[in-house]
């Protein structure tokens, strides 16, 4: 009996041992299994897992999104600035000079004829004029047309005015000889004047003019076209500046390569009373912007012509722009009738870009003047008018009605004659 016992209770343990060792190996295999669906799940492409109930799958980070790229700033240009101004003829016929003279102190004071536009001209950095007439002085006689001679107050007034460039290259630089034109030389070196035109030896006909004002390098040059066919000195052809053309385009070139930043060429040429440009001034003046010249400052016809502006390019292909003015007319004569007692004020801002040096002509302003002839006394007196600012104010008490009526009529022909050349293509 016992040994059945025995027996039958080591069947049961034994029994028991196989189901929990069973059990521990369902376990196990749950386990196995378990971890197997994790990794099998994950690798899984993301359509299979997006297939799969939520709870099942992984959480999914969002990619991020990579950065535009900050663009570079493109910088404002900065620039200089100064004014250009130029006027046309400065003439001395004898009926300006008897009102100008005071017998007590035996001395031409002319500061007068140049009260109303003096303000305008203080505006300009660069303020040039044509002085046609030598300055010879009273040993060769106060002389006007056809062979000029003026007082050297005239430079007195010149310089209260404004003025600070004067050229002297025109048909009347030798209406007093070679000793004229030096002894002229010599009276203007005596004022802070900028010149060019006339030379006293090949030296200084050769030397560069540049005036500099607001970092901005502005070179000058002058010439014209005859003498009034009085040759040139003996052994001194450097004595007055010759149009010349291909010796312009070497002049104007040398001016940028020793660093003008733009440069400023006086012509005086065209025909005499012509209020249009001539074949041959538009085909010099504009070789001479095509080759480098900036503006070109016209005198000579005694009547204001048309202005232009060209498109063009520099050396280094850069787009710019040159202005060239046929005729600024008389700044001041005893010239009267036909628009001969007009001329024109131009003022233009020159700006130069501090990046690349490059140069731009803007606000271009063409302002006319009217030279008032009136007498007081015995003698004549001659003033110069700023015309529409005149005409605005309407309060000179020297003008009549007349005047004013006159001056309204020309204005507008001249705001024509100016822009005739505008927005044109060139011939």
């Amino acid at each position: 009996m016992r040994r059945k016992r025995s027996k039958k209770r080591l069947t049961v343990h034994f029994t028991l041992l196989l189901i929990a060792a069973a059990g521990i190996f369902l376990i196990i295999t749950a386990t196995l299994n378990k971890d197997s669906n994790r990794t099998d799940t994950a690798s899984q492409p993301e359509a299979t897992q997006s297939s799969l109930p939520e709870a099942t799958l992984s959480p999914t980070v969002a990619p991020t999104a990579t950065p535009e790229p900050t663009p570079t700033p493109v910088p404002t240009p900065q620039y200089d600035e100064a004014v250009w101004i130029a006027v046309g003829d400065i003439m001395m016929h004898k009926p300006e000079l008897p009102g100008a003279y005071d017998s007590k102190t035996k001395k031409y004071n002319f500061n007068y004829f140049f009260e109303e536009v003096k303000p305008i001209l203080e505006q300009g950095d660069w303020v040039m004029a044509n002085l046609e007439t030598p300055v010879a002085g009273a040993a060769y006689g106060y002389t006007g047309y056809p062979s000029f001679n003026a007082p050297v107050e005239l430079l007195d007034a010149l310089q209260y005015a404004g003025f600070n460039i004067l050229t002297n290259a025109n048909n009347h630089s030798l209406d007093k000889g070679d000793k004229g034109l030096m002894l002229t030389l010599k009276h203007l070196k005596e004022y802070p004047f900028a010149l060019k035109g006339t030379a006293e030896s090949q030296e200084e006909a050769d030397a560069p003019v540049i005036i500099e004002h607001n970092g901005i390098k502005m070179g000058l040059l002058a010439y014209t076209y005859g003498t009034n066919g009085i040759p040139l000195p003996k052994g001194k052809p450097y004595a007055v500046s010759m149009i010349d053309e291909q010796k312009m385009i070497k002049d104007i070139q040398h001016l940028k390569e020793i660093g003008a930043d733009f440069v400023t060429v006086a012509l005086h040429f065209g025909i005499e009373y012509q209020t249009t440009p001539s074949d041959e001034q538009k085909q010099l003046a504009r070789k001479l912007v095509a080759e480098g010249a900036d503006i070109i400052a016209g005198a000579h016809p005694h009547v204001v012509q048309p202005y232009e502006v060209l498109e063009t390019t520099d050396d280094n292909g850069r787009a710019r722009q040159g202005l060239i003015i046929y005729s600024m007319g008389n700044f001041i004569s005893a010239q009267r009738d036909e628009t001969k007692d007009y001329g024109v004020i131009f003022k233009v801002t020159v700006r130069k870009n501090k990046s690349d040096g490059s140069i731009e002509l803007s606000d271009i302003e063409s302002t006319p003047t009217y030279v008032h002839r009136y007498q007081p006394d015995s003698y004549y007196r001659y003033r110069i008018l700023p015309v529409e600012q005149t005409i605005t104010a309407a309060s000179d008490s020297l003008l009549t009605e007349n005047d004013y009526s006159s001056m309204k009529q020309t204005l507008k022909v001249l705001r024509n004659r100016l822009r005739s050349m505008l927005n044109t293509d060139p011939q």
